[in-house]
C-alpha cells in the first residue's frame, strides 16, 4: 500500500510576529516548512518511502515555497486549513492508499512518530492520532466577569494532547471531507482538525503515542526553543 503527505503551510507568521508566512520563517538557516518535509522525507511508512509529498501554501507565496522544496507538489491552500487538506486530497495519485495529514508548523517530528501513525493505519485503523498525555491538573469552568467559576476537575488520565502527523485510509479521508463540506454552513458542526471530521462519520479514531520532539510552532517563544533544540541536537 502507498502512504503520501500532506503538508499543510498556508497558514501566516503573524503570532511569530515575523512578515513572511509562518512555514517560510527560517529556524537555523532553514524555513520551516523545509525542516518539515525533510521529516516526513526520512520515514519509511510500511518499510518504504512516502511516495509523494503535497505541500498547501499560500496562494500569494507559491512561487518562495516551489524555490525552497524544488521536486516537492506545491498547490495553493484554501481559505481554511480543512480546504487546504481538501485541495491537497485532490491532486493525489489514484494508487494512493493511505495518507497523512502534517502541520509545517510541526518541523522535527521523528521519523519513528510518522511510522508509528503509518503502520497503525497500515494494521485497519481508519484513522489515527498520536497524543501525548497531559501532565496540567485540567479545570472544565462556567461562565464569569474577571474570571470563571469551577464546574468540575476533569480527569487527566484519559486525556491526551493531539499532535501531527494524523494518518488516515484515504477512502475514508475522502469521505470525512466531502461530508464536511456539505455541511460547510453548520458552524457547529465545525472541527479542528481531520480527526474530528472522520469522528462525525461515527467511525473510530485511534490514538498512538506522540513524541515531544513533534512540538508545535506558535509563538516566538516557540521559535527560539526550536532552535535551541535544533542546536543542541546537531
Amino acid at each position: 500500500m502507498r502512504t503520501a503527505a500532506i503538508l499543510t503551510a498556508a497558514g501566516s507568521g503573524s503570532r511569530l510576529g515575523h512578515e513572511l508566512p509562518k512555514a517560510l520563517v527560517p529556524v537555523r538557516g532553514e524555513p520551516i516548512v523545509v525542516h518539515a518535509a525533510r521529516a516526513l522525507a526520512q520515514a519509511r511508512p510500511g518499510g518504504v518511502a512516502m511516495s509523494a509529498v503535497v505541500v498547501t501554501a499560500p496562494a500569494a507565496h507559491l512561487a518562495e515555497f516551489e524555490r525552497v522544496l524544488p521536486g516537492v507538489q506545491v498547490v495553493a491552500g484554501g481559505a481554511t486549513r480543512q480546504a487546504s487538506v481538501a485541495r491537497a486530497l485532490d491532486v493525489l495519485a489514484d494508487d494512493v492508499d493511505v495518507v497523512l495529514v502534517h502541520d509545517a508548523a510541526r518541523p522535527f517530528v521523528p521519523a519513528d512518530m510518522v511510522e508509528r501513525v503509518a503502520r497503525a493505519v497500515l494494521d485497519g485503523h481508519p484513522a489515527v492520532i498520536p497524543g501525548l498525555p497531559v501532565t496540567d491538573t485540567i479545570k472544565q469552568v462556567g461562565d464569569g466577569v474577571g474570571g470563571w467559576p469551577v464546574e468540575r476537575t476533569v480527569d487527566r488520565s484519559v486525556l491526551r494532547a493531539v499532535q501531527t502527523p494524523q494518518g488516515f485510509a484515504r477512502d475514508v479521508l475522502v469521505r470525512a471531507h466531502a461530508a464536511a463540506a456539505a455541511d460547510a454552513d453548520d458552524e457547529q458542526l465545525a472541527a479542528s482538525d481531520d480527526a474530528g471530521l472522520v469522528e462525525r462519520l461515527g467511525l473510530p479514531v485511534w490514538v498512538v503515542p506522540g513524541d515531544e520532539r513533534a512540538a508545535k510552532i506558535t509563538t516566538r517563544r516557540d521559535l527560539l526553543l526550536a532552535e535551541l533544540d535544533l542546536e543542541e541536537n546537531r
